[in-house]
């Protein structure tokens, strides 16, 4: 049995968590998600408690996703509540970073600018010139659009010129060293 799986959600106030037909809908002050779970795992909401129950003589399969769809609903009602953020810095000569209405504008070293729409749910923000902060209420979302922004251009290893994540540490490689 999962560990993960066994531990209860807590739901904080203002936020509804529905399950119905092996669907769990979760609505909150930011949106609303909904999941289709594995028919095999099912949902118990006790007060402002959802817990995942999986049965005893599951399969294999079963008990491994009895943990993903814990993690995935935890994930939906966190979002729903606070909502997720991920940060990105631009690093080169004149790479700059403005949001234009939905839009994301990206002057990052090619001949014309890179223009990014925001997917429903998802806004950016600027603070600086060289930061991104991508933020929405849908986990995988918010990741996925930081992901299509970093691949715009990657990191490159000499100089740490591109789009990477707040976090990431770039680690250079030397350059070419002179003759002797």
């Amino acid at each position: 049995m999962s560990r993960i799986g066994k531990k209860p959600i807590a739901i904080p106030a203002g936020v509804t968590v529905d399950y119905a037909n092996d669907t769990v809908t979760v609505k909150g002050a930011k949106g609303t998600l909904t999941r289709a779970i594995d028919p095999a795992i099912k949902c118990e909401i006790n007060g402002n408690e959802l817990t995942m129950i999986c049965p005893e003589n599951a399969s294999g399969d079963v008990q491994a996703k009895h943990g993903l769809y814990r993690a995935l609903v935890a994930n939906m009602v966190k979002g729903v509540h606070d909502g997720f953020t991920r940060n990105l810095i631009i690093n080169g000569v004149g790479y700059k970073a403005a949001v234009q209405g939905d839009k994301l504008v990206l002057n990052i070293g090619y001949s014309h600018p890179i223009e990014v729409i925001a997917p429903q749910g998802i806004k950016f923000e600027c603070p600086t010139q060289t930061e991104i902060v991508v933020s929405g209420f849908d986990k995988e979302l918010v990741g996925q659009t930081a992901a299509n922004i970093k691949a715009k251009r990657p990191v490159e290893p000499y100089h740490a010129y591109g789009v990477r994540y707040k976090e990431e540490t770039v680690i250079l490689k030397e350059g070419k060293k002179a003759g002797k």
